[in-house]
């Protein structure tokens, strides 16, 4: 038996209800699960070159296989039409299809793209794009990366390439995945690739993946249909003092900015907040890297905002702010190097004691507060929860299943916070569960699974979990089970 909230013995089953229309999605990225690394002209991305440095990834991880789905995406997809999925979110290895990063495009890499869109087309599902989920070419990582600002006039071009190749059968595209964690644990903690700690290539990265993200978005609607919508997915820190006093509270507002704001001022609103600004002025000179016209670029409007959400951000002032924190609990890796460039001396805390297997604190609450606060700042703009899900220990029981118990209760929590943000006035139009199939996670390598669907890396199989099952009824009925049905 699940553990279901108290006051959720009293809904009926019309308040479990999602809107109609609801989007019901599942979601990878292409290095975590794609393999072939060196198939069909592929060349390295920044992922393959820091995987396979030594003592950068847990056991000496790579993707070179990953969950094989660039050979076996059409059973991936036949499972993804029995689970009853609506959408699938993947993303485009930019290696795949422009090697180098720059020129013209390798056929035999788009054409896996075309393959696995009309496989889902065909299956009913729609293609949710995302263009950039972390994998540069390691070519432009050699020329500079995402701190030097040509990487964002690259990133237009292979937008080009990929809106004139898909765009036919494709009419939902997202720019970038979670640009925080490009920049900040690529460029500043290391903990991901390329592996550099840089805290003023931290902030340059950032800048850059912004201005990528508004070339992109004037490529797109340059190449597409009128009726395509675009969107940039935000990793937004749901960030809470640790205790009511003055110093825990300006901890609070330095990592909203850095960790926030630093991205949803330019994009949404157009402009750096002034206090991101003062608070990184001695790293960088923002007066340089913005060029003029780059605001007007990076807050060309979007369709949809999306949104990722694992666990909330609670952080204090470390003494006094004196001293450097301790990032330990901040869910992000360990590392000498702090990725919270310009407030170092931040300490993070945990909400609870109620983990995953990734040591991140479970609560909903913020996934809901989340949402409501952006329906608040920006009404009217739609949102979609791009990414949610947990890692657990799971397991092939001796019957040959998954039963992944605490999964359900953290999905069945989260989709409650999803609906009761509906109710209280957000415009969300759509979830995707991180993540389709267990794959490899960063720099964990294939220590944790998020998977709603097992994959045995020795033979390649595939089993749903009882997760799977669980997420298909909601998605048949569009709706949560009640309180009798949680068994």
């Amino acid at each position: 038996m699940t553990a279901v909230r108290p006051e959720t013995m009293a809904q009926s089953a019309a308040d479990l209800s999602f809107p109609p229309g609801f989007i019901w999605g599942a979601a990878t990225a292409a290095y975590q699960v794609e393999g072939a690394a060196a198939e069909d002209g592929r060349t390295p991305s920044i992922w393959d070159t820091f995987s396979h440095t030594p003592g950068k990834v847990r056991n000496g991880d790579t993707g070179d296989i990953a969950a094989d789905h660039y050979h076996r995406y059409r059973g991936d997809v036949a499972l993804m039409k029995e689970l009853g999925l609506k959408a699938y979110r993947f993303s485009i290895s930019w290696s795949r299809v422009q090697p180098t990063g720059r020129g013209p495009a390798v056929e035999r890499g788009l054409d896996f793209y075309r393959r696995l869109t009309d496989e889902l087309l065909e299956a009913g599902i729609t293609p949710v794009v995302t263009l950039y989920h972390w994998d540069l070419p390691q070519e432009l990582e050699d020329a500079g990366g995402w701190p030097h600002r040509d990487t964002a006039r690259r990133f237009a071009d292979y937008t080009e390439i990929m809106a004139r190749a898909l765009g036919d059968r494709v009419g939902q595209w997202t720019t970038l995945n979670e640009p925080w964690c490009s920049a900040f644990l690529g460029y500043g903690s290391g903990v991901h690739a390329p592996g550099r700690t840089d805290p003023a290539a931290t902030l340059r990265a950032a800048h850059h993946l912004n201005l990528a993200h508004g070339q992109a978005i004037g490529v797109l609607r340059a190449n597409l249909p009128a009726s395509a919508q675009t969107s940039i997915t935000f990793n937004l820190h749901e960030v809470r003092p640790l205790t009511g006093s003055p110093e825990d509270a300006e901890a609070a507002r330095r990592i909203d900015a850095v960790g926030n704001r630093i991205f949803t001022g330019p994009v949404l609103d157009g402009a750096y907040p002034e206090d991101l600004l003062a608070d990184t002025a001695r790293i960088v000179d923002w007066a340089e890297l913005v060029h003029d016209g780059d605001l007007a670029e990076i807050s060309r409007p979007i369709d949809v905002l999306g949104v990722n959400y694992y666990a909330p951000t609670v952080v204090s002032m470390a003494d006094g702010g004196a001293g450097a924190g301790t990032t330990k609990n901040d869910g992000h890796g360990a590392s000498d190097h702090s990725p919270w460039t310009g407030s170092e001396h931040v300490d993070f805390h945990l909400a609870n004691d109620d983990l995953t297997a990734m040591n991140w604190a479970i609560d909903p609450n913020g996934l809901h507060t989340l949402l409501t606060a952006l329906a608040a700042s920006h009404p009217g703009l739609p949102l979609m929860v791009t990414e949610n899900g947990a890692a657990f220990d799971d397991y092939i029981s001796p019957e040959g299943q998954v039963n992944d118990p605490q999964r359900i209760a953290y999905l069945r929590s989260h989709l409650d916070a999803v609906r009761r943000a509906v109710a209280d006035g957000a415009d969300v139009r759509g979830y995707f569960l991180w993540s389709l199939l267990d794959n490899f996670e960063w720099g964990y390598g294939y220590s944790k699974r998020f998977g709603a669907v097992y994959v045995d890396y020795s033979t390649q199989r595939r089993i749903p979990k009882a997760s799977a099952r669980w997420y298909a009824e909601v998605i048949r009925r569009n709706e949560l089970p009640t309180a009798g049905e949680q068994e």
